[in-house]
């Protein structure tokens, strides 16, 4: 079964007094929320990823704080089962505008915004639920 490596983000914002997180809702698919994340290129660490996966799909440019916990799954693309390990990372929020991605970027994500950082059970998949959670266990959200 091929393997894939990916890595995200669970990129937070003290706004309000409170944590929030960037979800995105990927292209074509309504009503699904996700974690911001992607394949890693050759010669780029997991981190790098992130950093570069959260800017693509939200607009923001963050810092990786640590790494979370890794979610494992199986997929299937072109009838091809397919066995993935997606890295994630706890992420602070720098500078940019929630939203606010390339053109090019809209093929795959049709939304970015803002949750409370407690609502990470609205997260779409139960293992970015889990990293979600770890992220506000840890920072006592």
């Amino acid at each position: 079964m091929p393997r894939e490596l990916s890595a995200g983000g669970v990129a937070v914002r003290r706004m309000r007094g409170r944590w929030w997180f960037a979800v995105i809702e990927p292209n074509g698919r309504p009503g699904v929320l996700a974690l911001p994340k992607g394949l890693i290129h050759a010669g780029e660490g997991a981190g790098e990823t992130a950093a570069r996966e959260v800017l693509e799909e939200t607009g923001l440019r963050c810092d990786v704080d640590r790494r979370l916990t890794d979610v494992r799954y199986v997929y299937t693309r072109g009838g091809q089962r397919i066995f993935k390990i997606v890295v994630f990372h706890l992420m602070r929020y720098r500078s940019g505008r929630i939203g606010d991605i390339e053109p090019a970027m809209r093929l795959e994500v049709a939304s970015a915004r803002w949750l409370p950082l407690s609502d990470h059970r609205r997260l779409s998949y139960r293992g970015e639920q889990g990293a979600a959670r770890e992220a506000a266990e840890l920072l006592g959200a």
